[in-house]
């Protein structure tokens, strides 16, 4: 049996989404029709994505759900009981992707140690999907000699228009591995870019939907984090977007390797 390991393109990040305000925030999401919620341990949101889901009304299956393992869970003790935590604050009996977060920091905990954790996890039945965030190339090449090709389903990493990772897009695409993109919008840095002003007004839509337009065509999943319902419209209307080769082109040259996200417990980067 061939597992499927699509994953929808447009997701939800939740990150900041916690309390009450975030459960409605989400739900308001899942009413416009986002049915792929972005979670992890580390944001806190878990509750309120399994309180909105739960709100919907909507059967379980209608739902694509992502969680991740925080760096500092990821020791054999505490790694697949903090998923089994994970699935009981979710109110899920299976995450569809469960992901670790982040590599751990000048290998405080061996490698080989979280990355088989990843798979014993899935073999116990509690993500139907696995996968990783924040690998560069080297730790990808190591993951599959642990766990064999074809065994996780994405990496999520930073991509937007101004971090394109050629590298990495380039490895990834060379063994059919797809990118999922957080911060898709450079935290809302590319709302007033020109080039994809000018396209969006060409398309009828926010330079956002262009964003992700663009990301989605060039074949990375896309989660754009928003709790203002103008915003989740606007971004929700990149799927219905679809881009001419010169937009594509215009798009590509924005890239200038502008990483936002890099914290002291990143890995080397490859782009």
């Amino acid at each position: 049996m061939t597992m499927d390991k699509a994953i929808p393109k447009l997701g939800l990040g939740t990150g900041g989404r916690i309390g009450d305000d975030g459960a409605a925030a989400i739900l308001k999401a899942i009413e416009i029709g986002y049915r792929h919620l972005d979670t992890a341990q580390s944001y806190n949101s878990e509750d309120s994505v399994g309180k909105a889901v739960r709100a919907s009304g909507l059967p379980r299956g209608d739902f694509f759900i992502t969680t991740k393992v925080a760096d500092t869970r990821l020791n054999k003790a505490q790694f697949l009981p903090s998923v089994r935590a994970s699935l009981d604050v979710i109110g899920v009996d299976q995450v569809d992707l469960l992901l670790i977060h982040w590599p751990s920091h000048k290998d405080a905990v061996p490698f080989e140690d979280y990355v088989l954790a990843l798979g014993e996890a899935q073999q116990k039945g509690y993500a139907r999907l696995i996968g990783v965030s924040n690998f560069p190339i080297a730790l990808l090449e190591r993951t599959r000699a642990l766990l064999g090709p074809g065994a996780i389903a994405t990496n999520q990493v930073e991509i937007h228009p101004y971090l394109q990772a050629p590298k990495l897009v380039a490895y990834a695409r060379s063994i059919g591995l797809t990118l999922t993109a957080y911060q898709p919008l450079a935290k809302g840095e590319i709302r007033d870019d020109p080039v994809l002003s000018k396209i969006g007004a060409a398309h009828g839509v926010s330079a956002s939907a262009v964003a992700l337009a663009f990301l989605m065509a060039e074949g990375h999943v896309v989660i754009p984090s928003s709790s203002s319902e103008t915003n989740l419209r606007g971004n929700y209307a990149a799927l219905a977007v679809s881009l001419s080769e010169a937009e594509m082109n215009e798009i590509r040259a924005l890239n200038r390797g502008y990483r936002r996200i890099n914290p002291e417990k990143s890995p080397r980067w490859d782009d």
